[in-house]
Order: C-alpha cells, then sequence, then structure tokens
C-alpha cells in the first residue's frame, strides 16, 4: 500500500473537521513551540515555570488553561476545549520533566565527562532537526499536544464532548532531587494530582516515543539490595577476618545481571519484554580509602508485565537472590522492594485505540504495525490503573542526522517533519471522539 492522505475511514463532515484543523499546523509554528520548550529547564521537581510557560501559550491562542501547583516548584499545566456536553471527553497528555537535569553538578560524570550542548535546557535548530535536552522526550511530544490543541481551537470545530490537553510534572522515574521538599515527585506524581484534583476523562491518549498505537506496557518495581561485609582497615586485612562487602556486591550485581535476562524471558508475552538493571551501587566513604564499609547498598529496577503483580516480582525476586547466596556461600544479602506500580493494559477493541490505530493506518496507508519487545514505562500506567482507557502514540527516534545517535542524543533531538506527523494524528483521533455521542464511542 502507498502512504495514506490521513483521511481515510472519515465520513465526510469528519474529513473536513480534521482538514479543518490539520490547514492551522505547520512546521514554523511546530518549530517555535518547541524551541521555547526546551528553553525552559524543567528538571523533575521543577517544572513550575514550565507549566506557567505552557498555560501562557494555550491562554495566548484563546484556549482556557492554567499551571496546575503541586507545591511552590512543581506544577502540572492544562488547557481545556468544551463540547456541549453530549459526547465523550477526550484527554491528551504528555510528561514535561527531563530525565536528567542539563546541570553539572548533577548529571556530572554519571551522565559522561561532560554536558554535550544537547544535554543543556538550550534549543539548537538543524534544518528539521531540533536539539537541547528533553528536545524529543518529553518535550517534542508535548509541543505535539500543544499544537493539536491550538490547530482545533483555531478551526473553531463544533465539539460534542470536551477536549483536555494535560501536561504532566514527575513523568519521569526518578525520586526527588536533592533539596527538594518532597520525595514524590516522579514516578508519575503530576499526572496522579491531576487526576485528584477532578481533571478526568472517558478515553486518554499520552504522546510518548514509539510510532506505533499501545494498548499496554510494563509496570516497575524498585529494589534495595544490602550485601553485607566486615568494617575493617586496609592496615589490617592480613591480621583480622576480612570481608569486603564492595566485592560481594559486585558478585551479587553479576549474577542479578544474567538472571535478569532469564526473567524477561519467561515474562515475554504480548507487546512487552519486561527488563531489569542494577542502577546504583552506595557503599563506603568517599573520603576515606583506608576502611572497608559494613554494608553495600544496590538499587535495582525490575520492570513488570502488565500480567505480573508487584507481589509476584517480588518473590521472583527474592528467590533469585536466595539461589545467589546458595552459589556464593557466605553471602549475606537481603532486599526491600521500595517501590512499585503495576504494569497496565487497556482493552485494544475500545473506542480510542480503534479510533487512533485508524488513524495511524490512514497516515501510513498500511496495516497497523504493532511494535512488541517493549520496557519502557510512562504515565499511561497512571491513568489506565485510575481506570480511564488509555493508548500511547509517539513519535520514532531520529536516525537520520548528521551526528551520532545515542540514548542521550535520541532523548534529546527530534525531527520537525515527524512531529507534524504525530500532531496530525493526535487531531484525527481527537476530531474522531469528540464530535460523537457517547452511545457511538461505547459509554
Amino acid at each position: 500500500m502507498t502512504q495514506g492522505t490521513g483521511l481515510e475511514g472519515l465520513d465526510e463532515r469528519r474529513r473536513a473537521q480534521v482538514e479543518a484543523a490539520w490547514r492551522h499546523v505547520s512546521a514554523d509554528r511546530l518549530r517555535e513551540l518547541i524551541v521555547g520548550l526546551v528553553d525552559v529547564p524543567s528538571p523533575t521537581g521543577d517544572e513550575g515555570p514550565l507549566a506557567e510557560h505552557i498555560a501562557g501559550v494555550l491562554s495566548g491562542v484563546g484556549i482556557t488553561a492554567a499551571a496546575q501547583p503541586l507545591d511552590d516548584r512543581q506544577a502540572n499545566a492544562w488547557g481545556r476545549l468544551r463540547g456541549d456536553g453530549t459526547g465523550p471527553d477526550l484527554m491528551l497528555y504528555a510528561p514535561i520533566d527531563t530525565l536528567t537535569t542539563g546541570d553539572e553538578r548533577e548529571d556530572v560524570p554519571w551522565i559522561g565527562p561532560e554536558l554535550r550542548p544537547d544535554m543543556r535546557p538550550a534549543a539548537r535548530v538543524h534544518g528539521d532537526l531540533v536539539t537541547g535536552l528533553g528536545a524529543s522526550n518529553p518535550k517534542g511530544h508535548a509541543a505535539c499536544v500543544l499544537m493539536a490543541a491550538e490547530a482545533i481551537h483555531q478551526a473553531g470545530l463544533p465539539l460534542a464532548g470536551d477536549l483536555l490537553v494535560a501536561f504532566g510534572a514527575g513523568g519521569m522515574p526518578t525520586n526527588a532531587l536533592p533539596g527538594g521538599t518532597r520525595r514524590n515527585t516522579g514516578q508519575g506524581a503530576g499526572c496522579s494530582f491531576l487526576l485528584e484534583q477532578g481533571h478526568w476523562t472517558d478515553f486518554a491518549v499520552i504522546a510518548k516515543p514509539g510510532w506505533t498505537v499501545s494498548w499496554e506496557e510494563v509496570g516497575l518495581t524498585w529494589f534495595e539490595v544490602t550485601v553485607r561485609g566486615i568494617h575493617t582497615y586496609v592496615g589490617s586485612r592480613h591480621r583480622l577476618p576480612y570481608d569486603n562487602a564492595i566485592a560481594r556486591a559486585g558478585e551479587v550485581a553479576a549474577r542479578l545481571e544474567r538472571w535478569f535476562a532469564e526473567y524477561s524471558e519467561r515474562h515475554t508475552d504480548g507487546t512487552v519484554a519486561p527488563q531489569g538493571i542494577v542502577a546504583a551501587v552506595e557503599g563506603g566513604w568517599p573520603r576515606m580509602a583506608s576502611v572497608t564499609p559494613a554494608a553495600c547498598r544496590l538499587l535495582v529496577d525490575l520492570r513488570l508485565s502488565p500480567r505480573t503483580t508487584p507481589m509476584e516480582a517480588k518473590r521472583e525476586f527474592t528467590a533469585a537472590l536466595e539461589k545467589i547466596r546458595a552459589d556464593l556461600p557466605g553471602t549475606e544479602v537481603t532486599a526491600e522492594m521500595v517501590l512499585a506500580i503495576p504494569g497496565t493494559a487497556s482493552d485494544p477493541e475500545m473506542w480510542v485505540s480503534r479510533s487512533a490505530i485508524a488513524a495511524w493506518e490512514a497516515l501510513e496507508g498500511r496495516e497497523h504495525e504493532v511494535i512488541r519487545g517493549n520496557s519502557g514505562a510512562t504515565d499511561a500506567n497512571i491513568l489506565r490503573n485510575r481506570g480511564i482507557p488509555t493508548v500511547r502514540i509517539g513519535m520514532p527516534k531520529v536516525t537520520d542526522a548528521p551526528f551520532e545517535i545515542d540514548f542521550a542524543m535520541g532523548m534529546n533531538t527530534v525531527d520537525v517533519r515527524e512531529m507534524e506527523r504525530l500532531t496530525r494524528h493526535l487531531i484525527r483521533t481527537a476530531v474522531d471522539t469528540i464530535t460523537r455521542s457517547r452511545s457511538e464511542v461505547g459509554l
């Protein structure tokens, strides 16, 4: 099949409405929006200024909008296009916080020996490409949601249901940065607060990377693993009992890394392939290399299939540690589950899934391609766990660029042409939903 017009499958009235909104989408406006978002720093916990910026952009074009503070530093933003109340309400959602901070004091050396330009909250335009911290994930996707709302509003379409566009703080998998007053600033804190404060809809579409319509994704559990040893002094190593907790923790970590592959193979099904990693190590006094610590801690992220509960994962992980103890006689190792967000799935046959897939197929001119083997988690889990049927759609990672695309550059580079395609998809899905009666969408 050849690439479609993006309008196939719509009736004549909705085809005209979608075309009317599409006429307000331009590469120049998308470029302007993404540059504006990238240039406002928004590390997790400090999204307040960006939320105010987004609310200002929406208000500036006549959309009812506001920032929604969680505290004096963190905030969501939202905008609403009101329907006549006879149709379903739809949320287009995107998080707005960046995975890293753009501050050398926090990111270096863990991100690398220095911050590259793309790792800083300052946009750079390279023709159709824009780089800067979070330019693709999440800010490029948030810009597409902004553009979709703006275009639908400017087209003056008669809506049956409300369109809520929401921009969530705390969407990244992190706890609070140093200096924060609340520990729970990430892991969907903003999305959860948004719903608690009444911004609820019948359906949701979350814009996050991946050019496919996804109705399920992994959850996650974090475990703090403690490996015990003996506190002693280097000058007495040859005279006193010696059991270095750091060395033992290394052996435990190596065995866990092998076990993660077995775990993933057992739980790969549907569209997910849950992974695990040892993410951080803490042990000893950095100011004092002369002594060993009595304990070394490892932080583990273990992803969950929607078919695996946090407790089932905890028991599997505990059994894996028991096997490691048996393989390493004398090793004392314990674990605590310190975070848990279940994986979720929506019905692939529910309305917004069918509408989003139809839009994808119309734009691509071929049958929808399901991407499998996913292990990324998003705020879609918060939305689904609260009972809102949700699908995810986004842009593919940039591959055709005059520079190397590693993990960070993939997060920090967006193609405006892909932004335009995603925006058109969001508009079509929204118009196809909020111009219908509730009974037409199965409510």
